[in-house]
């Protein structure tokens, strides 16, 4: 019998980024009044089956290079999000005439807060934690009226995103690593906040007593459970209806979109 070797901790992030991005597309096909599986994932790779793709979900199977350019066409993602590391092995290879832009690139254009908004666009705002009083250590969450981003009206659309119903969080600390970098920021869709909205494993933003947070969230009879990427640090969270009320805990909203520097 074959003896698997256990992965390296990068590529069981490599694992963990591809599995996210999965559930980040299923829970959008959800949302559109479709229905994504893993078979489906894995038929559109040409493979028999969802076991192939599942194993390289959860980590049982390291990822390749063929396996992430045909996951990445499936499920239309940059394929040197989920791994930078097997992207860059590809360049190494190519003959450099065959590496270079094939489309004219036009120039960037800079823009600030001053800069009128296309008519495609729209300004996003943040949530931020603001104390109540001078050492008082109580927090309330309220919308920022200076920091916000630019998306395009299309993007929200396509993700069923309401205009007024779109925020943003900065992710804080290293609980969810290594899909969610500190100071990572996520779009989170304010008009899917109740428990009934909940999608399980999907990512949520919430209001613990005044405190912003970012986690995994799972329905469950008595309540919810949070739970964290980085599992060894975080261990999970679960509260009852009661809890829940006792510390202030609500679902502010479901992340539809994140983004981050990579550093």
């Amino acid at each position: 019998m074959k003896i698997r070797r256990p992965l390296t901790p990068e590529e069981v992030a490599e694992s963990a980024r591809l599995k996210a991005i999965y559930e980040q597309r299923k829970a959008a096909a959800k949302a559109a009044g479709r229905s994504l599986t893993q078979a489906d994932v894995a038929e559109a790779c040409g493979w028999s089956g969802q076991s192939a793709f599942s194993q390289y979900a959860t980590g049982k199977v390291p990822l390749n290079v063929e396996a992430l350019l045909k996951l990445a066409k499936a499920l239309d993602f940059n394929a040197s999000e989920v791994s930078s590391r097997l992207m860059s092995t590809v360049a190494s290879v190519q003959p450099r005439e065959r590496i270079q832009p094939s489309v004219s690139m036009s120039d960037i254009q800079p823009w600030d807060d001053s800069t009128p908004l296309d008519d495609d666009e729209v300004y996003v705002p943040f949530l931020r934690e603001v104390e109540l009083a001078a050492g008082s250590g109580r927090f309330v969450i309220e919308e920022s009226d200076q920091a916000r981003l630019r998306f395009f009206k299309k993007d929200l659309r396509h993700n069923s995103v309401q205009f007024s119903s779109a925020k943003c969080v900065v992710v804080r600390g290293n609980s969810m690593l290594p899909v969610l970098r500190d100071g990572a920021t996520v779009g989170v869709n304010t008009g899917k906040n109740s428990l009934g909205d909940i999608v399980d494993g999907d990512l949520y933003a919430i209001n613990h007593n005044g405190q912003l947070r970012v986690k995994q969230v799972y329905r469950l009879p008595s309540g919810i459970r949070l739970r964290s990427f980085n599992r060894d640090e975080h261990p999970d969270e679960d509260y009852t209806f009661h809890q829940m009320q006792e510390e202030q805990i609500a679902i502010l909203g479901h992340v539809f979109w994140w983004g981050m520097f990579a550093r």
